[in-house]
């Protein structure tokens, strides 16, 4: 046996595994878990770890530090605490929380950490970016003003209170008053910018809400054809308070992917009361001191930093290039002009817009749109109280054939309230007073909307240059809203061009003569 090994066989072995052998030596930050439970984990020994960094726990649960206290660091939990006991070992990442994005995300239904949740499998994330869920917001520089509209599809909301690309617009109201109705139909609206090959890429983020609310949402997006350019980050009701609070910052971090390579992007975060909720509940379990209603002092800062993020990029390319707090691997892929809109949804109680968390909103947002269960059970819906909703960014994101015929509907509408008001004290009236009334009537029913039907500009714009010109004078209040159907029917039939025309913002003399020639004709259908 002996006279078969030959001594250049173990030569040439010894050398090849000395040739394998490694003499770096890999040094881990390792620390101990000291207590967990309700989401939160308290870890001892990590004495460089970082606010925000990832933590990863002896069961392959992920966690991200948010306490750096003196002795421990307390950190949020984003999985169960089921596989995690006390003394376990834990190990630092060295990695700043971050989701990876890519345009493969687009159709599907994620998670917080970018993981597919709708059961069509994995999403091939292999050439992807990270981007950090928390971010600094882009500086005053490195911003443009907001100038391009965000057609809404919505008539009340387009012509009185429009939102512009980059803008942050707060949809507040109770519960059950058509809040995500306004956010779903402006995702619907995109579906004709997306088919001209100049898409929005929309962003709906589910925060602490049933899982068949969301299921029933995709659903109602998917037979209307806009999931092909819509991305949903669901962090339901069932999940924990740190991936409800992280839940935002994943959608708005989407965002900025579309937006620093030149694109625009909507997200609606659905909503931020329930954001709020989450991070008082992880705040109180991590022992931070309370402030008022028990929320942490922060918590505004919590939604500003959020909000902020929402802006329209400079449109030169080396100064978007430069912008603050860019991530490393989005270095060489930026291109200016791109655009972040952010619908923040705010429930309140009651209708009281000065509790806390609706104030806190309120003023960081570029104006409301304010919802009234009243207005609702009356079946003015979208129910949009126009007194007391605002966008503070006005005409400038508006086309100039909408704000030539809208410039004055928002205070024919005003006068309007306040006339009826008196006219109930008052049988006889004058003939001004009486034509003011009768027309806020009768654009009060223009303004009434179903779901899920947006309205193209152009004809938005030629049924509202109807009503506040008075040229439905002649037909009964009942039958205004037959009457609009009729006429934008005629309109689609025999004068597509004028439609064009109005959506490109132009409101030339041709336009008025055949607006005002086919509702004559159909006016005169009313008379008796």
């Amino acid at each position: 046996m002996s006279d078969k090994i030959k001594p250049s066989e173990v030569s040439e072995v010894l050398l090849q595994q000395l040739k394998d052998f490694e003499d770096s030596a890999k040094f881990d930050e390792v620390g101990t878990v000291l207590t967990v439970g309700d989401g939160v984990a308290r870890v001892y020994g990590l004495r460089n770890a970082e606010a925000s960094e990832l933590l990863e726990f002896e069961d392959g649960t992920m966690g991200i530090v948010m306490n750096l206290e003196e002795d421990n660091v307390g950190c949020i939990l984003l999985g169960s605490t089921e596989g995690i006991k006390e003394g376990q070992t834990v190990k630092r990442t060295h990695r700043i929380a971050s989701i990876r994005v890519n345009d493969n995300m687009l159709g599907r239904v994620i998670n917080p950490l970018g993981e597919a949740i709708d059961g069509k499998g994995d999403i091939d994330l292999t050439e992807s970016f990270e981007m950090p869920l928390d971010r600094k917001a882009p500086g005053v520089i490195y911003r443009q003003p907001v100038k391009e509209p965000l057609q809404t599809g919505i008539k009340s909301v387009d012509s009185m209170i429009p939102i512009g690309r980059g803008q942050r617009e707060l949809i507040i109201g109770d519960r059950q008053t058509g809040k995500t109705a306004i956010a779903v139909d402006t995702i619907l609206n995109q579906k004709s910018f997306y088919e001209q090959g100049k898409p929005v890429y929309c962003i709906y983020v589910a925060i602490g809400q049933k899982a068949s609310t969301v299921a029933t949402l995709v659903q109602n997006l998917k037979e209307r054809g806009a999931m092909s350019y819509t991305i949903v980050v669901a962090a339901t009701a069932a999940d924990s308070a740190a991936m409800q609070y992280y839940a935002p910052f994943a959608g708005a971090a989407i965002g900025e992917y579309f937006r620093d390579r030149g694109h625009s992007a909507l997200v609606v975060y659905d909503d931020l009361s329930k954001q709020a909720v989450a991070y008082r509940e992880v705040s109180l379990i991590l022992r931070r001191p309370s402030g008022r209603e028990a929320y942490p002092g922060d918590v505004f800062y919590l939604h500003s930093r959020l909000l902020e993020r929402a802006a329209r990029i400079n449109d030169q390319q080396e100064v978007a290039e430069q912008m603050n707090d860019l991530p490393e691997c989005m270095k060489g892929h930026v291109k200016g002009g791109g655009s972040l809109t952010a619908l923040p949804v705010i429930e309140t109680q009651a209708g009281d817009v000065s509790a806390y968390i609706p104030t806190n909103v309120i003023s960081i947002t570029d104006g409301q749109i304010y919802l009234e269960s009243d207005l609702f059970n009356q079946g003015f819906r979208p129910a949009i109280n126009v007194g007391i909703s605002v966008s503070r960014v006005g005409g400038s994101a508006q086309i100039k054939s909408m704000k030539k015929v809208a410039g004055t509907l928002k205070i024919d509408m005003a006068q309007y309230r306040e006339l009826e008001a008196f006219s109930k004290f008052s049988s006889d009236m004058d003939a001004v007073t009486a034509m003011t009334l009768d027309r806020g009537r009768k654009n009060n029913q223009l303004l009434i909307q179903p779901q899920y039907s947006p309205m193209p500009v152009g004809e938005q714009i030629a049924i509202l240059y109807c009503g506040v010109k008075g040229l439905m004078k002649d037909i009964p209040v009942e039958q205004i809203r037959e009457s609009q159907d009729l006429f934008l029917e005629t309109m689609r039939n025999n004068h597509q061009a004028v439609l064009a025309s109005l959506g490109a913002g132009e409101l030339t003399d041709e336009a008025i003569k055949a607006i005002e020639e086919v509702m004559a004709s159909i006016s005169q259908q009313y008379k008796n």
